[in-house]
């Protein structure tokens, strides 16, 4: 009996602003016109969905005949803007209607968009876009630094293909994406004795 593979849905990584917003390189593994558009994260792996959690300040319709909403989401080491018109329904529907500002957690693509002055910049076209509280944000912020360590710590091994691509692409070297980890943590502990304080 033949076997037939169900095309499976990459991982969503989970990425900081500070890099994805570096990752502007991005590649395809076939010459398959449905093949699936990568960004290179520039800590040596690639990602075809990224999952970043956030406060979500402002939202703007910034379309012209038809709604193209636009949202901005801040994580502890920088902002990441999302996009979504017609072909993301509830994603719109959820930047139309949310207040602001509040955390999400978003699900989605990568883009890159170069500027008239080739200036790279990368954007996230969202699948979803959900409210969470705090304590959802404070765990995705530990597991995503985790995940960067992780990264960083295979970007040089040999076997890594990514890593090798990386270092080819990519002038910053891992440093900034240490910093990032610890000035993401560090937000974390400033969130935690903020409320820890009661008010005077």
């Amino acid at each position: 009996m033949a076997e037939t593979t169900t095309p499976t849905r990459e991982p969503a990584r989970r990425v900081f602003a500070t890099e994805l917003n570096d990752s502007t390189f991005t590649f395809k593994e076939s010459d398959d016109e449905r093949a699936p558009v990568y960004v290179l994260l520039p800590t040596g792996e690639q990602a075809n969905r990224v999952l970043v959690v956030g406060t979500l300040t402002e939202t703007e319709d910034v379309g012209n005949e038809q709604e193209y909403w636009q949202g901005r989401v801040v994580d502890p080491t920088g902002t990441v803007f999302v996009y979504a018109g017609q072909y993301q329904p509830e994603a719109a529907g959820a930047l139309r209607e949310l207040e602001t500002p509040t955390y999400v957690a978003v699900v989605g693509k990568p883009r890159t968009y170069e500027t008239d002055d080739g200036t790279v910049n990368v954007s996230i076209r969202p699948e979803s876009i959900t409210v969470v509280d705090q304590a959802t944000r404070d765990r995705w912020v530990l597991e995503t630094a985790e995940r960067t360590l992780d990264r960083l710590e295979n970007l040089d091994a040999e076997t890594n293909e990514y890593g090798v691509r990386a270092r080819e692409e990519y002038e910053d070297g891992p440093d900034r994406y240490r910093s990032a980890v610890v000035e993401a943590l560090e937000g974390l502990d400033e969130t935690d004795a903020a409320a820890e304080t009661p008010d005077a």
